[in-house]
């Protein structure tokens, strides 16, 4: 995971909210914003639990190593 594409999905999901706020916008086009954010924000969820369990590996292997 690079943390540029954690980002992208950040910027997108803050562009489409910024999208969201229009109150001139079509009822069908800010549902699809609307899907398209929530997706967004899953893809970011889902980067920050891989980094999670990478960080949590990493400890684990550090606390093996400094208990040989």
């Amino acid at each position: 995971m690079k943390a540029s594409d954690f980002e992208k999905k950040i910027e997108e999901a803050k562009k489409i909210l910024e999208k969201l706020t229009n109150p001139e916008i079509p009822l069908a086009e800010s549902v699809k914003l609307y899907k398209d954010g929530i997706k967004a924000l899953k893809e970011a969820q889902k980067m920050l639990e891989e980094a999670k369990v990478e960080i949590e590996e990493i400890e684990k292997s550090k606390d093996i190593q400094s208990e040989s």
